[in-house]
């Protein structure tokens, strides 16, 4: 029973919904969770210490930054300075592949590509541009550049809870292979799209008043610092995270009402419930088989370990998977190596389909909204040379090239 309802739950989260219940990720989540503490398959006590608070934390921490910055304007001035520095169509796709993985690498990518979305399909549409080399852009940056940090993503965030490693460590191993890998990604959409590149059409610029708010523009920089600090002084990146917020917080202005509404309750909803799921799944027969027969794989071989990974992310999506594989990662040879590779490996393969992460998802729907298909092909077509270059670049770095870990 317990191997049904884990291998149910975690297909429907792959699939991400169920369209004749209504159900969602989070909804799957929560009731496949409560299937298995009523059928007993793990405990109520087992289920609260299954329940990782620190990235629940940070995961909200992380929100209410996303939050206070669109208030701001932060992410409308972003779209103006796009505009203003977009003096061909190429420029502006590197304007966007920078913008995206550099603020990906601070605040969570989902929330991320969530705001940038919009703004990229208003700028590319008003400068008579076809959005989708740059929507696809805007995806697969976002997703290379939320594995440079522990703040990155959720399965970083994770990681970073679970392995113990310091921020600067952890960025330090993983920055220089993704710098090499966007610069492939710009490579690889500037040759797949290359008639969008080469049309004799210049964009167009047209001077527009933007809504700024400035006291809050800048008092999130200085919650920005804050987190920063509390980094540098040792604390956890969760409780740093939480200072920041907080700080956020104490306001005349802006109401808490308005903040709470922008965070993706959904997210911190499925992420308890996965946990809880994956708790179960660790001891179910059918992941002990699995270990038994792959674990030799995964500890004499660390690209074997990246691969396997790899591949699990595509078939159950990555936070399952690192919350499945972060159980028996301390035991193994050289687990800050295998975190780091597992963290790259899982973060990477998303760009692989339009299924493949959910910031993907998120840009495919809203693009949609604003009359702009994007495809399963579509999206294969950049995604599939892309994962398979990037992972070989990430393995080739960290096990043969950089420092010893």
């Amino acid at each position: 029973m317990t191997e049904l309802i884990v291998l149910a739950s975690l297909a429907g989260i792959a699939i991400g919904k169920i369209p004749a219940l209504r159900m969602n990720r989070a909804t799957i989540a929560v009731c496949g969770a409560t299937l298995l503490i009523l059928t007993k398959s793990i405990t109520i006590d087992e289920a609260y210490q299954a329940v990782d608070l620190n990235t629940i934390v940070l995961l909200f921490s992380m929100m209410v930054f996303n939050a206070n910055l669109r208030y701001a304007g932060f992410f409308t001035l972003a779209g103006h300075l796009l505009k203003k520095r977009a003096h061909n169509p190429a420029l502006l796709l590197l304007l966007i592949i920078l913008f995206s993985s550099f603020l990906s690498a601070l605040f969570i990518n989902d929330p991320l590509v969530m705001m940038l979305t919009p703004i990229v399909c208003d700028v590319t549409l008003s400068m008579g541009l076809n959005p989708l080399p740059y929507l696809l852009g805007i995806a697969v940056s976002a997703n290379i550049g939320s594995m440079t940090t522990i703040i990155g993503n959720p399965q970083n965030i994770l990681i970073g809870a679970s392995s113990g490693m310091s921020f600067g460590t952890f960025s330090l191993y993983l920055i220089p292979p993704a710098i090499l890998i966007l610069g492939i990604a710009y490579v690889l959409i500037l040759v797949l799209f290359r008639k969008d590149f080469t049309a004799h059409n210049q964009p167009s610029y047209r001077s527009e008043r933007i809504f700024i708010y400035k006291p809050l523009l800048i008092k999130s920089g200085i919650a920005f610092v804050i987190m920063t600090l509390c980094v540098i002084l040792g604390l956890p990146v969760s409780i740093a995270g939480l200072a920041g917020s907080a700080f956020l917080l104490i306001t005349r202005r802006i109401s808490p009402e308005r903040v709470f509404a922008d965070v993706d309750w959904s997210l911190l909803v499925l992420f308890p419930s996965l946990f809880v799921i994956t708790r179960a799944a660790a001891g179910s027969s059918v992941f002990t088989f699995f270990y038994e027969h792959m674990s030799s794989v995964m500890q004499k071989n660390p690209a074997g370990f990246g691969i396997i990974a790899a591949v699990m992310s595509q078939i159950i999506s990555n936070v399952p998977t690192v919350m499945l594989l972060r159980t028996i990662v301390p035991s193994m040879p050289n687990p800050t190596q295998l975190w780091l590779i597992l963290a790259g490996c899982t973060t990477l393969a998303g760009n692989f389909t339009l299924l493949g992460s959910v910031a993907n998802l998120i840009m495919a729907e809203l693009a949609k909204k604003r009359g702009v298909t994007v495809t399963f092909g579509n999206y294969l077509k950049l995604g599939l040379p892309l994962t398979i270059v990037s992972i070989i670049i990430l393995l080739l770095w960290l096990i043969g090239i950089a420092p010893v870990i």
